[in-house]
């Protein structure tokens, strides 16, 4: 075999390989979007996605760290379990 048929034979095993990588991901489920819930109190400033309290608008308006009147949604049952140096996220507005 010659220097060129060596590189297309391994150029051809190559783009198989490729191929079948391509086919096995195609067989692979869908990752389903994972549910949300509205989280108080663990959003920084300017990053909430609403409910900043008065005088604001909603998403990207808090103005505070932690605000507890702001809310950022997080993947669903992990809420109360995300700390912040003011305490752990709330699914209801904190004072």
């Amino acid at each position: 075999m010659s220097v060129s048929h060596s590189g297309l034979a391994i150029a051809a095993a190559l783009s198989l390989a490729a191929g079948a990588a391509m086919a096995a991901d195609a067989k692979m489920p869908a990752k389903a979007p994972s549910a949300k819930e509205a989280c108080y109190g663990v959003a920084k400033a300017g990053q909430n996605d609403c409910k900043a309290g008065p005088g604001t608008s909603c998403a990207g308006s808090s103005k505070v760290d932690y605000d507890g009147k702001a809310f950022k949604l997080v993947d669903k049952g992990t809420c109360v379990t995300i700390k912040t140096p003011r305490g752990n996220g709330s699914l209801t507005p904190k004072a």
